[in-house]
This record gives C-alpha cells, structure tokens and sequence, in this order.
C-alpha cells in the first residue's frame, strides 16, 4: 500500500516536487511504525474506557503476538500517507514528520480503539453492543481512511491552496482554477494498480484467520466485493464526468484520472462493508462510489479548497459513503457469519446498524477535527 500511494503521489505532483513527496512517503511509514509500537498499539487495544491506558502492547513490552502488530502498523501507516498526496508541493518536512508521529501514536489510536477495540463504545466485538450490533467497519472505510480524508482536509484548509491554484502571486483571484498537469500518467495508474492488489491484503485480509470454519468463506466474499465494488466506481466515476462535461461543453472526454480516482472511491466505498454484502450490493456501492468522487472533486475546487491528489473526496467523502452503506446493503446472512449479529442492513433490517454507522461518522469528524485543525495551525504558526 505505502508503495501504491508513493507511485500515485509521484506521477500527480510535478517533476520538480517528486523527491519531496518520495521522502515524505518514506517518513510515514517510518514514524508510523515508531508512533505506533510506541504508544499507538496501546491505546487502541489495550483496556480503557476511551483509550487503552496501559498493558503489554505499549513498546510491546509484554506482547509476543508480532504478527498482529505488524498488521495494524500498516492501517496506520496508511491513514497517516493519505494526507501526503493532500498537502504535496507545501508542507515543511519536519511539520510532516511530527503529524505523522501524532497521528500513528495518538489520534488514530483513539478511533480504532472506540469501533474496533472490545472495550470501544461503538465496537461490534464490545461484549454488549450498543443497538445490539455496533458499528460494522470490517476493514476500515471510517476507522482508516476517514480519519486519513478528515486529517487531509483539516490540513488542506490550514494551509491554504498552493501558489497558482485559485490566486496568483499577489492574492488575486484567477478567473478560472488552474490545473497543474500530473508528471507521469505512467506512475499514477501503477499507482493505482498496486493499491487495488494491496486491498486484497486489507480486506480479506481483516479476517485474521482462514482456517476455522466459516473464515475462509468471509475472505472469498471480501475478495469478490472488493473486486466489484472497484471496477464499478471506476466505470462510474469516468462516465459521469465524460456526462457532466458533454452537457457543459458539448464535447465528450474520458479522463484517466477520474477512471483512477473512481476505483479507489470504490475501494473506499467497499471497505466497511466488504464481509457482510451480496456482490450485486457490491456493485452498486461501487456506482455511488464513482459518483461521490466526482461531485465532491468538484465541491473542493468550489470551495477553493486544494487538494493535489483529490484524496479527500476519494478517503473521506467515500468513506462516509461506505460507512453509510454498510447500514443499508449489510445482509442478514453475511453479517451472522461475519459478525454473529442479527441486526443488519436498512434494506433487511431495522436502523439500528445504520444509526450505528451515522454515530461513528460524526465521532471520527468531531475527533479529528477537535484535535488535529490546533495541531496544524500550531504547526502552520
């Protein structure tokens, strides 16, 4: 993945800034893994009514099952280098550093322990879980790239757009945005093809077992939506932009970078519900997907907000979207297999599941929000 989002990162930015996002890619992964063995694991999964206060998984003092912390590493590896496309050609090196320190040791943290962790208010595996299911986020649509969109956007807005983007040198207002031309096609679809492949280690691979009953049936279906789901936003996102701007110029144009962006809005889109819907349901969120990326590319760049990459509509508005859509489409027989819980989908169901997903969405913006917009401007002073 931390591969995958460098390629990406590399061919959207231009020639001149490549280095910088190269190494600022590198650093995430790196203070990741220290931000997390640190403190970061403890306070996800160590007991605690809001964060895990103390145990053997802080500096795995006492905690021999490296397997499992090699593998949350790397959610929070990738919620911290969702940002690094976002704020690419105008973030300091070491203000990143210290974010992504912040944001592997603490911040993230802090969500995975309230919906994944047992002890967590809005976790399905809480012994009594709040409406009697919790809030089902198999592999993270909220959890990971929800708090990695929000954390983009709040950094977005405290930093202002890069020199060029919507005023010129003296902070006039351009006419027109423009548009920094990307400086390889060739890097941003390998990009995007290695983060597809490396999805099949985050989504089937949030099973965590394979060989009780039931486990390897999970992963299958995870593998198929995800693969639907995809291909779906992908489809999606190119032909409603080739739509919006055959009615507004009257010329038909694919554009390769909506076709990228709306496979990874469908990959978000898919990651929370992966384990507990059919693949027609699948499909569909991948076509809302598609969609939600490209209307919410266009938000930003009417809110002036620049975003290099367009990593928030992808992470944060799909993975709303995802979390949402776990509340409607989850089924009754997946979520039994995946969850053993009995309250599932709108569509099958009663709202509790959905009431569920809604809670987590505003805990994850309130959250991130609360804390990280401070750090930023601390660090913007």
């Amino acid at each position: 993945m931390q591969c995958g989002f460098a390629m990406l990162c590399a061919g959207s930015v231009r020639q001149k800034n490549v280095k910088n996002i190269m190494l600022k890619n590198i650093l995430d992964a790196c203070g990741g893994a220290l931000g997390y063995w640190a403190i970061g694991f403890g306070v996800a999964y160590e007991s605690g009514t809001f964060i895990g206060t103390s145990g053997g998984r802080f500096f795995l003092n006492d905690y021999t099952n490296y397997i499992d912390f090699f593998f949350q590493f790397t959610f929070a590896a990738t919620a911290a280098t969702i940002v690094a496309g976002t704020v690419a050609e105008r973030c300091k090196m070491v203000a990143y550093l210290c974010y992504s320190i912040f944001l592997t040791a603490f911040v993230y943290p802090v969500v995975v322990h309230a919906i994944w962790s047992s002890d967590g208010f809005l976790s399905a595996f809480n012994p009594d879980p709040v409406r009697g299911v919790g809030m089902i986020d198999f592999a993270g649509s909220g959890v990971v790239h929800m708090t990695g969109g929000a954390t983009a956007l709040v950094a977005a807005i405290v930093l202002g757009p890069r020199i060029g983007r919507f005023y010129d040198e003296d902070g006039n207002p351009l006419d027109k945005p423009h548009t920094f031309p990307a400086h390889s096609v060739a890097l941003q679809v390998l990009g995007t093809f290695i983060l597809w492949f490396g999805w099949y280690g985050f989504n089937p691979g949030s099973t965590l077992a394979i060989s009780p009953a039931g486990y390897g049936d999970v992963a299958a279906l995870c593998a198929v939506t995800t693969t639907l789901s995809a291909a779906a936003g992908a489809v999606s996102a190119m032909f409603t932009d080739t739509i919006l701007g055959y009615i507004a110029e009257g010329e038909a144009e694919y554009d390769l970078t909506m076709c990228m962006n709306g496979c990874l809005g469908g990959l978000v889109g898919i990651t929370a519900g992966c384990s507990v819907v059919e693949p027609w349901a699948a499909v569909i969120i991948g076509l809302i997907s598609g969609m939600v990326y490209v209307f919410s590319s266009k938000l930003l760049v009417l809110l002036k907000i620049d975003d290099a990459v367009d990593a928030i509509p992808v992470h944060f508005f799909n993975g709303m979207w995802g979390c949402i859509a776990t509340g409607l489409f989850a089924s009754p027989r997946h979520t039994v297999l995946a969850y053993g819980a009995t309250n599932c989908g709108l569509f099958y169901s009663n709202g509790n599941l959905l009431v569920n997903e809604i809670l987590g969405i505003g805990f994850i913006i309130l959250w991130i929000g609360g804390v990280m917009t401070p750090f930023f401007i601390g660090l913007n002073v």
